[in-house]
């Protein structure tokens, strides 16, 4: 039987369950703060351990929004494994692991609740190195879940390939007849600009995910 929760606990509980139903995704440990006028993170995550070991709640490890809420005398939700396939610059490009694309073994793996990922989607994910994409709210560290498209519309945040280089780079797509101009989201950095033919699409980003620091 599970225990009362104090009305902190209570408070918290009911504003994850209200957040999840406007945003369609779990809050941060800062939403939760904010909104319940607690005094620190830490609070924050002394309280959701209780949740979590009451049966309230269940947290995914090292992801930021990966809380979920359990009814009562309910299974864990399913999750999705998606594998982190290694790093993608968002500053000047970076050499991938091996000239077709990414390496067939992940770094690592991200169970991530299946509410976040649409079904039917097959995506992997990669590690954003720099900063060119801040401005899109994309940080050096971050995780970006990537579609692998090979077509794009002109602004889409994009995964390029550029061949001759044989690098890779984090930006957005813009088609500009026989060229293809790669743009930060950085008002401090300048496009790339490429040849069209030396551009390879290798997947649409479709998602976010800060990992706890």
């Amino acid at each position: 039987m599970r225990k009362k929760l104090s009305p902190k606990q209570q408070q918290m509980l009911e504003f994850m369950r209200d957040f999840y139903l406007e945003h369609g995704l779990p809050p941060t440990v800062r939403d939760i703060q904010a909104a319940c006028n607690i005094s620190s993170t830490s609070v924050v995550d002394y309280n959701l351990h209780i949740l979590q070991r009451e049966g309230y709640i269940r947290r995914i490890p090292e992801v930021a929004r990966g809380i979920e809420i359990l009814e009562e005398g309910s299974r864990a939700r399913p999750t999705v494994r998606v594998p982190v396939m290694g790093y993608i610059a968002a500053g000047q490009p970076l050499p991938v692991p091996s000239e077709g694309g990414w390496s067939t073994e992940p770094l690592s793996t991200l169970d991530l609740p299946r509410d976040l990922v649409r079904e039917g989607r097959n995506l992997y994910a990669l590690q954003v190195k720099g900063q060119s994409m801040i401005d899109a709210l994309i940080d050096d560290g971050d995780i970006v879940l990537v579609e692998p498209v090979h077509n794009v519309p002109n602004g889409a945040m994009t995964v390029a390939w550029l061949r001759n280089e044989k690098e890779a780079t984090l930006k957005r797509f813009h088609a500009e007849g026989n060229r293809v101009r790669l743009q930060p989201a950085n008002s401090q950095m300048e496009p790339i600009y490429a040849r069209a033919d030396n551009v390879e699409v290798q997947g649409r980003v479709v998602g976010v995910i800060r990992l706890l620091k």
